[in-house]
Order: structure tokens, then C-alpha cells, then sequence
């Protein structure tokens, strides 16, 4: 049996399968669609993480795939219809970076209430030393609305109630009951979007929820409120959003996602990457680096080698 691991993941999951298997890594390097169209076809199992597409063209070359291990938490880079109709087995590691995302989430939310960055900027660029420049404001006593109390939204409403914030929570799937439980309020949207200091994004990217934030949304949010996406690129109309922020309807954004990241420039090419929110004051953007600490890393890492251990066992 042959396994190719592609991407930076966990270099333990290498050195345990080779034990039971051969197994190719291509050294951290993420394959474009091209390269992994032309060697995918020997190998029984594929482990990556997000890139590149794997559409029917590459699922009709993997001749004896049999099983994928997706080292983070999203799937909608691989046609899982089609993996299903061809009997290949699709493993993601859903709530495993759960906690380095919420942590993000907390850092964005400091950082936007601290003005750290561009503090930071102000005396390492300007080499100002002026603290009556920034005066920024306590998360305490203010609420966050969590939209998706997954695992990710209820570890970023844990974190944020150590602050002192109230919680109030989106999520279709729940009962009043278990919002009570995590200690939030349970609410719509409609509900939630002017009552909300800041709203916290952790919903999966859909027809239902792309521009889930637009215009009309935006317009409905609390004066001075921060919107902040932490999920997937899409969710927010970047255009509307840009508008929102030159035109100070909106207290910040601050996003590790971006709409045009689909096309995945710094992963595969090491290729610049523009938006015009980059012009816009009260932006904060970081490079989908949500899921990327060691210990995120580790941990998927070994739920992933137990994952193929027992497919390898039942086959």
C-alpha cells in the first residue's frame, strides 16, 4: 500500500506509517492540481491539507485512491460527492484546532480594542513614542455575538466570558437549552446584529451564508461595532465591506480569510495577494493562520495516523 503526503503537517504522521506502508512526502511542498493530477495515480492513500482542488479530473486519475486525510477542518476543496460515488473514504480533523482559532479570535479582538498593531507600526516605523495617540477600550462588559456555536464558537465564548463579556449566539442547529448550558444567549441573526460590540464569524461557507454579510447586514450592525471573520472567505461581500469601512459605518473588520484566496497565491507560488480593504483604517488581516500552532499540528497529526490505521485495519 502506498501513501503520498503532501503540505506541512505533522512530520510524525510520515514516520509512524511508515511502519505499515510505503510512503512518499513531498517535503512540506504543496502540489499545484497539475502535479498532483500527474502523481496520484499509484497511491492508495492521500493526506494534505487544503490544496489544491481535488475535483473529478484528479479523482478519475487516482486510480487506486482509496482513502483521503484532510489535516484540517474544511472539505470543500474535494468534490465529496464524487469521492462518495467512487467508494473513497474522506477523514477531516473536525475540532482539533478549535482552540488555536479562538485564541485568534481573542487576539483580533484585543488588537482591534488596543490598537496594538498599529501602535506597534507607529514606533518601530515612525519611531513615535505616544501613548495619547491610543485610546482604545476594555472587552470587558461588552458583548460578542458568535455566529456557529460549534466547537470553535463555544471555545472563543469561553475565552471571551475569562474577559468579562456576554455572550450572545447564532447557531440553527441548537436548542435554547444548550445555549443556556455554554452560558450564552440564544438568538437570530436579526436579533443579534444590534446588540452585538463584536460579532465573531465560525459559520461554514455555503450558498446559504456567502455575503452573509453585505450592505444590508452591515447597516444593521451596532454603531462602532467589529465584525470579525475567522471562518471562510466569502461570508463577507468584501466590496460592501470596503464601502462600510471608508465611509466609518463600521468600528473594523479583521478577517484570516479573504474572497480571492481561492486563488492561493503564497502556498503554492509564494505570490503576493491584494484587496482594497488593504487601504481601508480599523482592517486587520492575517493569512488564514488560524488552525497553524504546533500543538493544532500535533494533534491532528495523531488523530490522522489513527484514522488510517483504522481504514488500513478494515480493508
Amino acid at each position: 500500500m502506498k501513501c503520498l503526503i503532501t503540505d506541512e503537517v505533522y512530520e510524525g504522521i510520515a514516520e509512524e506509517l511508515k511502519g505499515i506502508m510505503d510512503v512518499t512526502e513531498t517535503n512540506g511542498k504543496t502540489l499545484s492540481h497539475d502535479e498532483l493530477l500527474e502523481q496520484i495515480g499509484e497511491y492508495d492513500i492521500l493526506i494534505m491539507r487544503v490544496v489544491p482542488q481535488i475535483d473529478k479530473e484528479i479523482l478519475d486519475a487516482a486510480k487506486n485512491l482509496k482513502m483521503i486525510g484532510v489535516c484540517a477542518v474544511g472539505t470543500n476543496h474535494i468534490d465529496m460527492e464524487y469521492a462518495k460515488e467512487k467508494g473513497i473514504a474522506v477523514y477531516n480533523a473536525v475540532g482539533l484546532n478549535a482552540n488555536a482559532v479562538a485564541e485568534l479570535t481573542l487576539t483580533m479582538m484585543l488588537n482591534m480594542s488596543r490598537e496594538t498593531v498599529t501602535a506597534v507600526n507607529d514606533v518601530k516605523q515612525n519611531h513615535n513614542w505616544n501613548k495619547r495617540a491610543f485610546m482604545g477600550r476594555e472587552l470587558k462588559g461588552k458583548s460578542l455575538g458568535v455566529l456557529g456555536f460549534g466547537r470553535i464558537g463555544r471555545r472563543v465564548a469561553e475565552l471571551a466570558k475569562v474577559f468579562g463579556m456576554e455572550i450572545l449566539a447564532y447557531d440553527p442547529f441548537l436548542k435554547p437549552e444548550q445555549f443556556a448550558a455554554a452560558g450564552a444567549k440564544g438568538m437570530t441573526v436579526e436579533e443579534l446584529l444590534p446588540l452585538a460590540d463584536f460579532i465573531s464569524i465560525h459559520v461554514p461557507l455555503k450558498p446559504e451564508t456567502r455575503h452573509m454579510f453585505n450592505k444590508e447586514t452591515i447597516s444593521k450592525m451596532k454603531d462602532g461595532a467589529v465584525l470579525m471573520n475567522m471562518s471562510r472567505g466569502g461570508i463577507v461581500s468584501e466590496k460592501d465591506m470596503h464601502e462600510a469601512l471608508k465611509e466609518g459605518r463600521i468600528g473594523g473588520y479583521a478577517t484570516d480569510v479573504l474572497e480571492n484566496e481561492e486563488e492561493r497565491p503564497g502556498i503554492i507560488d509564494d505570490g503576493s495577494l491584494h484587496s482594497p480593504l488593504f487601504e481601508c483604517e480599523n482592517f486587520l488581516a492575517t493569512p488564514h493562520m488560524g488552525a497553524q500552532t504546533r500543538d493544532a499540528s500535533i494533534d491532528i497529526g495523531i488523530f490522522m495516523i489513527e484514522k488510517v490505521k483504522e481504514f488500513v485495519a478494515r480493508l
